[in-house]
């Protein structure tokens, strides 16, 4: 395994870090149980989880992810030797049955006391806001709109103000974005900055694959520039990039096949770029898979990959693409299909 520092801090992650949404939905208690072992073991010592996990999000699996998390802290004894990475839900349609009261400070301090209580731990590595509360373009969205019904105030002293309370506490050691824009990346670092006692977001969790490659355009510059890392997030689009959809071909108890609308990875021109970055793979004698994670474990303004997987042999061949080096060759062909079919999915 190889280990990267989180920026502004002395925690040592490993390149890959095991995602963990699928459990309490598609994978049970047993499973992900099995599959943290199995990490473990192979040196992963960072793990990615959320308050909104498993998805689709659903009142009645609420939080479930955190829960398996926990029993397997309790049952093995090994919360000091994971960095752990939860998520506060943002707001939304969907997620009405967690909260509607946004990042206020009682909504942050339930979210965090909340995770403590169903991860049994004590402290959180990483705390991350899911997405922002102000609309504009994530999940999907290619490009921003502005939405002059959408009332939200500018709020981010006040959110790193009670986060700032919670770090003081003991309760979380450092916190991140996740699905954010640079407008937003940079008001939050500029408001730490301006405002020396308030808490650096370290971290950005935002999707990066080969089908979407827009964190290059305006972030990627602000990730090494102001040292705020990327934790990867869909490193195989949804699995569209295992290469199991090509075809048209839809796989029993794979995400896309059971929750259609997961589909953005699923289009003609998508279809096209990954039959096209298939045929690559194969051309240099690797699975398409290894080929997508290991172009993603390359860049410099990766922090760590997030992997997911629903069986242990999606999580063996996940693992082991960090063991590969792709040729100067070979990225000259992914850049040759990128260059042509740029960003195909949003």
């Amino acid at each position: 395994m190889i280990y990267k520092k989180l920026p502004h801090t002395d925690l040592e992650v490993s390149k890959i870090c095991l995602g963990t949404m699928t459990w309490g939905r598609q994978n049970s208690e047993e499973e992900g149980h099995q599959q943290m072992d199995y990490a473990v073991d192979k040196g992963i010592n960072f793990f990615d989880t959320a308050e909104l996990y498993p998805i689709p999000a659903h009142p009645d699996r609420y939080a479930d992810t955190e829960k398996i998390i926990g029993s397997w802290f309790k049952k093995t004894g090994s919360r000091d030797k994971i960095i752990l990475g939860t998520k506060i839900a943002g707001k939304a349609d969907f997620t009405k049955f967690i909260r509607s009261s946004g990042f206020r400070r009682e909504s942050l301090i339930e979210a965090v006391e909340g995770s403590l209580e169903r991860l049994q731990t004590d402290y959180i590595d990483l705390y991350q806001l899911h997405w922002p509360e102000r609309s504009t373009n994530y999940f999907g969205k290619r490009g921003y709109k502005h939405d002059l019904t959408d009332h939200w105030q500018d709020n981010i002293h006040q959110v790193l103000e009670t986060l700032s309370d919670l770090v003081s506490e003991g309760k979380i050691r450092h916190v991140g974005l996740s699905n954010e824009t640079p407008w937003g990346t940079m008001r939050f670092l500029e408001e730490s900055k301006v405002h020396s006692n308030l808490p650096r977001m370290i971290t950005i969790q935002n999707p990066y694959n080969l089908l979407n490659r827009q964190f290059e355009v305006g972030l990627s510059e602000i990730s090494i520039r102001e040292n705020i890392g990327l934790l990867a997030y869909s490193p195989l689009g949804f699995g569209v990039l295992s290469g199991k959809y090509m075809g048209g071909m839809k796989p029993a108890n794979a995400r896309i096949t059971l929750f259609p609308a997961y589909s953005r990875y699923i289009s003609e021109n998508a279809n096209r770029a990954t039959q096209e970055y298939y045929n690559l793979a194969q051309e240099n004698n690797l699975s398409l898979t290894k080929m997508a994670l290991a172009y993603v474990n390359s860049k410099p303004f990766v922090t760590s990959n997030i992997i997911g997987a629903t069986s242990m042999k999606q999580l063996k061949e996940n693992i082991s693409s960090i063991e590969v080096d792709l040729s100067d060759e070979l990225m000259k062909g992914i850049d040759t299909i990128h260059n042509n079919i740029p960003d195909p999915a949003p």
